[in-house]
């Protein structure tokens, strides 16, 4: 009863140019399947480095910029090296806004970008999806 319900649910995929969907929820018809795959490897190369999401964490929690020293310790097991990289990245793709201080010592500072807001509100939903369906096994 629930395949044959399902069923109903889910487009037939036509000569690979949809993917099937749930219509209730949202309709993906129309959309390049290719053109849709080449922008989820940019997405991937994005966001699934090694510290982009704990970079991004402290971020959402406060609309104040944050300095470089409480990534540093908030990120354990990252290298110096591998922070610098990360925000240098998110900063190049528009997540990030840096800013730099003339002081001794150096002091820079982070925040999100409008673009980033909207990254991070869309992790926060992924994240809230996770919980929601990760108890349904």
């Amino acid at each position: 009863m629930e395949t044959k319900a399902r069923s109903k649910r889910l487009k037939k995929p036509r000569a690979g140019k949809a993917l099937p969907m749930f219509q209730e929820l949202c309709s993906f018809e129309g959309y390049d399947t290719e053109l849709l795959m080449n922008e989820t490897e940019k997405l991937r190369e994005l966001i699934t480095k090694r510290g982009t999401l704990e970079i991004l964490i402290p971020l959402c929690c406060t609309t104040d910029p944050v300095r470089y020293m409480k990534f540093r310790k908030s990120m354990k097991g990252f290298s110096s090296k591998t922070l610098a990289i990360r925000l240098k990245q998110l900063e190049k793709n528009g997540i990030l806004e840096r800013k730099a201080y003339n002081e001794i010592p150096p002091r820079v500072e982070y925040r999100l970008t409008g673009k980033g807001q909207e990254l991070v509100e869309s992790v926060i939903g992924l994240l809230q999806w996770m919980r929601k369906w990760s108890h349904s096994d």
